[in-house]
């Protein structure tokens, strides 16, 4: 793949994983502790002062952090583990 497809590729990923994050940010049944982490994750993979490698580990370490919270409805888990595993395949 070229260096260009493979840029659009990953910001396409991250595009993805920003309407996926919004969706949880907007659920009023999920924690607020939890929509604060997403909305944190959503900002650092809008900075672009970044790659778009490091903007995704880094809003890869904050939905970490927070998956293994007790109080987070089971399809908000599943959904945290989606935007995880996308966000994983993105390379600089």
């Amino acid at each position: 793949m070229s260096k260009m497809s493979t840029a659009n590729l990953n910001e396409e990923k991250i595009k993805n994983a920003i309407v996926m994050l919004t969706k949880v940010v907007n659920d009023v049944s999920v924690p607020r502790n939890i929509r604060r982490v997403a909305t944190d994750a959503i900002n650092k993979l809008k900075d672009p002062s970044l790659s778009p490698g490091v903007r995704a580990a880094n809003a890869i370490q904050v939905l970490d952090e927070i998956s293994q919270d007790p109080n987070m409805p089971v399809h908000t888990r599943i959904t945290i583990w989606n935007i995880v595993s996308l966000l994983e395949t993105v390379r600089d």
